[in-house]
């Protein structure tokens, strides 16, 4: 058995004991992951990367250069965070007041894309495939494959597992079927709700 690890860290990233981090993951410059923190196989973590206490990372998740997940933050497996993106987890925070007990968690579903710069505000889900676009702000939930931009962040489109856009209606009250012109997967929709066919 080697005593060397199953996974990449840059010589100047901090890791925290003890915390799980899976094979194949890859950990760069001036990051820092810290204690009871579980990190799955084949993710990379880009440089300047802070995930704070007892977060959870899926597997072959992808976080951005200058990203902060803090404690509370779960990620699924196929995750995407973009440059500059965060997560917060008070949602009234003071200085001079300490709310480590009321830290609100934050689900990040199966494949969903987070674009760079944008906020999610704490106690939320984003879910399945969803594309989060660059600069929002989210402050709801956000349904499994919903394209989501802007402050605060809305329902803007309907996105396909390969990451196209679908051509579906916005009305809360339609039900449709859609093919993705790019791969062929089929959708069915009822109001926000947008399944695999």
């Amino acid at each position: 058995m080697s005593s060397s690890p199953a996974y990449f860290a840059h010589e100047t990233a901090v890791i925290d004991q003890p915390s799980v981090i899976g094979a194949g993951t890859k950990i760069w410059h001036f990051s820092h992951v810290m204690k009871d923190s579980v990190i799955g196989e084949r993710c990379n973590i880009g440089q300047n990367v802070v995930i704070s206490p007892q977060c959870r990372v899926g597997n072959n998740v992808k976080i951005q250069n200058n990203v902060s997940i803090y404690t509370g933050v779960v990620i699924e497996d196929d995750v995407f965070c973009g440059p500059s993106m965060v997560f917060t987890n008070v949602i009234n925070p003071r200085s001079h007041i300490e709310r480590k007990t009321e830290y609100l968690p934050t689900l990040v579903r199966r494949g969903a894309s987070i674009g760079a710069n944008s906020t999610i505000v704490c106690g939320i889900t984003l879910g399945e495939y969803c594309f989060v676009g660059a600069g929002a702000v989210v402050t709801r939930d956000v349904p499994d494959y919903a394209i989501v931009y802007g402050n605060p962040a809305r329902l803007r489109g309907w996105a396909c597992y390969c990451g196209v856009g679908l051509e579906m209606r916005l009305g809360v009250d339609a039900t449709e079927d859609c093919t993705c012109t790019a791969c062929g997967r089929k959708y069915h929709r009822e109001g926000r709700t947008v399944r695999p066919a």
